[in-house]
Formats: structure tokens, C-alpha cells, sequence
């Protein structure tokens, strides 16, 4: 009953229902962009855009700071969500106009972001360690406001990810045939690359900029290792994700964890486990033979 009893008080807290609710969101938005990054070969772009987003909150910070806004860390949302989708586009136009490869790009962006948080902030007359909490995640700091923008955000990478799925798969699996069908390659590869910047403001709040990657991809792995088909690996995709950061986020409620860090390692177990039982199975399959 302490078990149940607990579950019960943790449903009556409002901070735990906004996160539990920002959580799922993120959880069923996140694998939408992520699958299509996977079948691009560009798993690692949240990552890069992550780092850019980092730039952005170091630029929130400086604005609140100059505004003498309370709390100055007013604007490192909104100012992360511009910057974000700014570098998502420089990254499609660098890699579609110049000679530099995506890896190249990426790079830039790994390290530029970086670098830009640490010297913005540091301009902001903060350190750092104030970026923490955007590194790894804070959803303790979640407000009803954050709750809204990211349903907002959220409803937009759905109509985007959902809606426009036939056009955005074409364009990833095979640019040429998408181009020579008559569909604006270049415009949809920018929508995805935007797309994911908003799924990694809305996720760096739960897991971090460092992190928010891997709640992209992984749940994408794991679905991939079920399913075949495109559509099929979205959807379950869509439900581990969801299970996964709810689940992770229920068990930092008992015990004291990270969140961001609990749900990415849950994941990672997730996948290691499966892929453990299906290769069993395979080879007891193949020795019945």
C-alpha cells in the first residue's frame, strides 16, 4: 500500500503533474524528428543543435541581465529556441551550399555552441556552472508556462512530423527521386533540421542539451530492432518514448536522481535488453534448424 499510497501523493503535487505532463510530451515528440534523423544518418544533429541551444540560454541570460529582468533567466528559453533554430538552418545551408561535409558542420556546431554559452555568460556576469541545469536538465524548474510553450511546440512537430510524413520521408531516403517527384527538397530538409531544433528546446528542460539527443535516437533504435517498416518504427517509437521519460521521471520521484540522466540510461537498458533477448532468440532458432 506505501507503494500506491506514494504514487497517489505524487499525483496530487503540481509540480510532479507538470512534469509528469512535460515529460510525456517530450517523450512522444522527441522519436517523431528522431526517426527521421536515424534513416538521414544524422543522429547526432540534436546534439550539435543542443550545444547551439546552450548559446541561446547564455544569450537569454545577457538580455535578462541588461533588462535587469526577475529572474534573469527569463528570456533563456525563448532566446534558446531562436538560436537553436537559427543554427539548425545555418547546419542544412552550410551542408547543401559549400563543399564543407555534415560531419564538418556538425563539428562547427559542437564547439561553437560551446563556446558561445561559456563567453555570453560570462559576459551575462555569471559562471558556468549556471549552465548546469541546461546541460543536464532542471524539470524542477518547469512552470505552467513552460508547460504551454512546449504543448505549443509540440503540437507544431507533430502536425510537421505526422502530417507532412510522406514528403519528409522521400526527401530522407532518397534526395535525387524526392527532387525529380517535384518536392522542395530543400525546404523540407531545412523543416526537419528546424523541427529538430524546437524538439530540443522542448526537451532540454527534462534532459538536457547534452543529452537531449539520445531521447531522440534511442527509442528509434529500439523500435527499429521490432519493426521494419518507416511508419511502424515512429509509432513505437512514440510509445517507448513516452513510457520511458514518465517511467524514468517516476523513479526519481523515490529515489534522488537525475531525471535526464535516469531516463537516458533507462533507455540505453532498454535497448541493451532487447537486443540481448532477440539475439537469443535468433540463435535458438538457428540451432532448432
Amino acid at each position: 500500500m506505501t507503494i500506491w499510497s506514494d504514487l497517489a501523493l505524487m499525483l496530487t503535487s503540481p509540480l510532479m503533474v507538470r512534469s509528469l505532463l512535460v515529460s510525456l510530451i517530450i517523450g512522444l515528440t522527441a522519436p517523431v524528428m528522431g526517426t527521421y534523423l536515424v534513416h538521414r544518418r544524422l543522429a547526432m544533429l540534436g546534439d550539435g543543435i543542443g550545444h547551439v541551444a546552450l548559446t541561446g540560454v547564455a544569450l537569454g541570460w545577457l538580455a535578462g541581465s541588461m533588462a535587469n529582468l526577475n529572474p534573469i533567466d527569463k528570456l533563456a528559453l525563448p532566446m534558446a529556441i531562436i538560436v537553436s533554430l537559427l543554427g539548425a538552418i545555418m547546419i542544412e545551408v552550410i551542408r547543401a551550399r559549400t563543399t564543407t561535409s555534415g560531419d564538418v558542420a556538425l563539428a562547427m556546431l559542437f564547439y561553437g555552441g560551446i563556446a558561445g554559452g561559456v563567453l555570453f555568460i560570462g559576459i551575462a556576469g555569471g559562471t558556468s556552472a549556471q549552465l548546469n541545469s541546461y546541460l543536464f536538465g532542471s524539470i524542477a524548474t518547469v512552470t505552467w508556462t513552460d508547460l504551454i510553450i512546449s504543448l505549443l511546440m509540440a503540437a507544431f512537430i507533430l502536425l510537421v512530423g505526422i502530417g507532412l510524413r510522406p514528403a519528409l520521408f522521400a526527401t530522407c531516403h532518397d534526395e535525387e527521386f524526392a527532387t525529380a517527384a517535384g518536392l522542395p527538397v530543400r525546404w523540407l530538409t531545412i523543416l526537419i533540421a528546424a523541427s529538430s531544433a524546437l524538439t530540443v528546446a522542448v526537451a532540454m528542460r527534462v534532459v538536457g542539451a547534452l543529452l537531449v539527443s539520445a531521447l531522440m535516437i534511442i527509442p528509434v533504435a529500439i523500435a527499429q530492432l521490432y519493426v521494419s517498416s518507416f511508419r511502424a518504427t515512429m509509432r513505437l517509437a512514440m510509445v517507448l518514448g513516452a513510457i520511458l521519460c514518465v517511467s524514468g521521471l517516476t523513479i526519481t520521484y523515490f529515489y534522488n536522481l537525475s531525471p535526464g540522466a535516469t531516463i537516458v540510461v533507462l533507455a540505453i537498458v532498454v535497448y541493451a535488453s532487447s537486443a540481448l533477448i532477440l539475439s537469443l532468440f535468433s540463435t535458438i532458432r538457428g540451432a532448432k534448424r
